[in-house]
């Protein structure tokens, strides 16, 4: 028995407190989880475990097949799979009949669903989630799929017939079941061997006009009327977006170069005009399910919202458009107000469903709305296209709700209604108003209040990005209290080895590269908003605990798991770059500027041969290598080596932190440091001496920022 309570207001002004026990006729081994998408599955008639290494003995011990179905806790067809099928008595009794059955939870175990993804996607050509697995006793996967109907339906077998089949053939044909599970495990171990395509001729790998053939080719694929690149579903695609920002910097006087900032800057605009974007309570969701960014799947993760602050900060500081620095504020606001622990870390998401239905928080009534706004409502309706029919529903129904989003610019309506524009924005912004604070009396969505390492670095890395590009304090102060959250809370034993989750004051799951790649990243940027390198120190540390526990010697890339881990069947080295930047192409680039901070030539040699035998791929096919191809290009440029020394350093450090220079390593020290190379023999001086170098050989000090930009400058034009 498990209690809830609500609170109800009386007419004297107490507050009564009323228990109600909920009564649940199921509780399976979830009961003991703390993430909140093995919770939701506590309760079904299903015997779900989850994975351990007690479970897969069992499942020897009782030579049964094993299912493991994958998912997380803002996956709409996850929900709709539990409550059609897990929940369903008669199928519940089937599954524990007949297998052992392991929910896992991705956003804990991204290793184990890198593999069995890959395993589905090799059978099937396609995946997804919830992602379901058959396995035989010893872990190694046969079939699989990704959601299934509760009775046969879009050309897909029913759940029961599935499990049936497998069940009957697991039986029937053992031997021929053992000997897929060998064949595609193989499969798997061939896949994985990534190999470094060795050059005499790196000098040749690292030209400009390869830069130029990976700008033609993110073109190929980019919607020049709604921006992003591809069709539906749109994914926000930010580390393309920032290599166009970076090749219109190198190119800003030619063609080429003007068309990729049109395209860089399109995206983000229509993104943002888009119901991808929350407009009334900021934040985005995580793809767009229509090619014009209207409709989403509603779920609001930390990354994706991590990942777009980065490139809007750097956008920012390119173009100084006054609405980016907004949404920069806003999507910061939203992840400080609903993703905040007391503590300082970031939680992972929130759901797209409420009440049982997606995005039920988030769309509006045209009458709900007329009623909430009154008299002001009809220059707000137009501008956000809040019309009587509506624009979206669930499902394949007749549109009936409104997702809000901007299909008239502000100027444009302006004109016609003869407002002017200051008088107009405030209007919208107090409907705006308004409708948060009547969204907020709804039954809000579920919060996965887990706290991820990784996905914590990339948000502390756009908090030092915010602060660079808007000079906003708080932001600063901020990653700083984030990072020494996560220091504290996640490390091990006070080494340089770290856990993958916290929840409830306990931390679990050895980290994986991706979460070990993005703390270092967020490192590096902290430095360089604090001036303080102790953070540089640390990443030094984790760097080389990387290196001796994750990377393979013969090729120089990274695994996915470290060596001592023992509960995987194979160890994936992960290259691509898709919804996140990939561990390997972020060592890749924390090793190159790492190397340049500690003067580690190797290290540097090591970066440069990851992404050489990568440069095929990276070249013909960036929008799947984006991280790869930032840094490829940064290679081909080369790197501005950026030293600040002296007194009174605060107001020449801001100012340098709002410029737009990304090719670049930033270093501010009122001392003269021997232990960091770029520091020596640089004299402390007032007014503080700006250094210009480029490795290691220094021009002339300057005393401005604008004189630094001039000389960098005058060097992109050679």
């Amino acid at each position: 028995m498990s209690f809830s309570f609500f609170i109800k207001p009386n007419s004297s002004n107490f507050v009564v407190i009323i228990i109600k026990p909920l009564m649940y006729k199921h509780t399976n081994q979830l009961i003991y989880e703390t993430s909140p998408y093995l919770l939701q599955h506590a309760h079904n008639p299903v015997n779900w475990y989850a994975w351990s290494d007690e479970v897969l003995k069992k499942a020897q011990e009782e030579n049964k097949p094993i299912l493991v179905s994958i998912g997380y806790s803002a996956c709409h067809w996850c929900h709709v799979m539990e409550k059609e099928s897990f929940e369903d008595e008669a199928i519940a009794e089937i599954m524990n009949e007949n297998f052992i059955n392991i929910k896992i939870d991705r956003e804990e175990r991204p290793d184990l669903d890198h593999i069995y993804m890959d395993a589905v996607q090799a059978m099937s050509g396609s995946g997804g989630w919830p992602l379901n697995v058959f396995l035989t006793p010893s872990g190694k996967p046969f079939y699989g799929g990704t959601y299934f109907p509760p009775k046969r339906a879009f050309n897909r077998p029913s759940w029961q017939e599935i499990l049936n089949s497998v069940s009957n053939a697991f039986k029937e044909k053992r031997h021929e079941i053992d000997a897929q599970a060998e064949n595609l495990t193989e499969h798997l171990n061939q896949s994985n061997a990534i190999g470094l395509e060795q050059s005499n001729e790196a000098t040749q790998i690292f030209e400009k006009q390869n830069c130029d053939e990976i700008f033609l080719n993110i073109m190929k694929s980019a919607d020049k009327k709604w921006g992003g690149f591809g069709k539906a579903p749109k994914f926000p695609q930010t580390l393309s977006i920032q290599f166009l920002l970076r090749y219109y910097y190198i190119n800003d006087t030619n063609k080429k170069g003007a068309e990729a900032l049109k395209q860089a800057l399109l995206s983000l605009d229509k993104m943002i005009e888009g119901g991808i974007y929350d407009q009334i309570g900021g934040g985005f969701a995580r793809y767009s399910t229509d090619e014009e960014w209207l409709a989403p799947h509603f779920e609001k993760m930390l990354y994706d919202n991590a990942l777009l602050v980065s490139i809007l900060s750097e956008a920012y500081q390119l173009t100084q458009h006054e609405r980016y620095k907004e949404v920069i504020n806003e999507t910061m606001e939203f992840v400080q107000k609903e993703l905040l622990h007391s503590e300082n870390g970031f939680y992972a998401a929130l759901d797209a469903d409420s009440e049982g239905e997606e995005g039920k928080f988030y769309v509006w009534d045209f009458n709900e709305v007329k009623e909430i706004l009154g008299n002001d409502s009809s220059i707000f309706f137009e501008y956000y296209d809040i019309t009587p029919s509506g624009n979206w529903s669930e499902g394949n129904t007749i549109p009936k709700n409104n997702i809000l989003r901007v299909k008239n610019s502000l100027k444009d309506i302006s004109r016609q209604k003869n407002i002017p524009g200051n008088l107009l924005q405030q209007e919208l912004k107090k409907g705006r108003e308004k409708l948060f604070d009547y969204r907020s009396k709804r039954a809000r969505p579920l919060l996965d209040d887990k706290i991820i390492l990784g996905w914590n670095a990339l948000m502390n890395t756009a908090c030092s990005k915010a602060f660079a590009a808007t000079g906003i304090e708080k932001y600063r102060q901020l990653a700083i209290a984030n990072m020494e959250f996560l220091l504290a809370k996640f490390n091990v034993n006070s080494s340089s080895e770290f856990y993958h989750t916290w929840k409830n004051d306990k931390a679990k799951y050895p980290a994986f590269l991706d979460d070990y790649a993005f703390l270092i990243q967020a490192l590096i940027h902290l430095q360089e908003i604090t001036a303080d390198t102790k953070w540089l120190m640390i990443a030094k540390a984790i760097a080389e605990f990387v290196i001796q526990n994750f990377v393979e010697p013969e090729t120089g890339l990274f695994f996915y798991t470290k060596k001592a881990q023992q509960d995987v069947i194979i160890r994936k080295k992960e290259v691509y770059d898709g919804a996140l930047p990939s561990g390997n192409s972020t060592m890749a680039y924390n090793l190159y500027l790492l190397s340049i901070f500690f003067n580690k030539k190797e290290w540097k040699e090591q970066a440069i041969d990851m992404v050489s035998s990568l440069t095929k791929a990276i070249v013909r096919y960036p929008v799947s290598f984006g991280n790869w191809a930032v840094l490829f290009q940064e290679i081909v440029t080369g790197t501005h080596e950026i030293v600040v020394t002296g007194n009174d350093l605060l107001e020449i450090h801001n100012e340098l932190l709002q410029q737009y220079i990304p090719y670049r390593v930033l270093m501010i020290s009122a001392t003269s440091a021997s232990n960091f190379p770029l520091l020596e023999e640089k004299p402390v001086t007032n007014p503080p001496s700006i250094w210009l170098c480029k490795n290691f050989e220094c021009k002339l000090p300057v005393y401005s920022v604008k004189d630094l930009t001039y000389l960098i400058n005058r060097a992109k034009k050679g």
